[in-house]
């Protein structure tokens, strides 16, 4: 995740790209990185985890709703990912930190770290 506005930047490690993974990340975004914003809005590509059921397969529905009444989806167009500044990041996360293999979840998530608090 990025947020131009103020040069912020999150990276989550996990082991797969699932819908869990998806709901989490958007529970912690409005409850705890953005807690006193009205609405956050989320820019992001059409990956089949990145919707609304995610949060409802996820969360117990009361939950889910809480969490989405704070959240504002906006779909890049299919086949026009470089409009994703979260691929702009992840590009430059490529070559400033993955520029090598890493042979550890404990390293991976240790270098990702340091990259973002760089």
């Amino acid at each position: 995740m990025v947020d131009a506005h103020r040069s912020w930047r999150k990276v989550k490690a996990t082991d797969r790209r699932a819908n869990e993974d998806f709901a989490v990340c958007m529970r912690d975004l409005v409850d705890l990185d953005y807690p006193n914003a009205d609405k956050v809005r989320i820019v992001m590509d059409n990956l089949s985890t990145h919707t609304a059921s995610s949060i409802y397969q996820t969360f117990a529905a009361a939950e889910a709703r809480r969490i989405l009444r704070r959240l504002e989806f906006h779909y890049t167009p299919k086949h026009a990912s470089w409009l994703d500044m979260a691929e702009f990041e992840i590009g430059v996360m490529r070559r400033q930190c993955l520029d090598r293999r890493i042979d550890s979840r404990d390293l991976l998530e240790t270098e990702v770290r340091a990259w973002e608090r760089r």
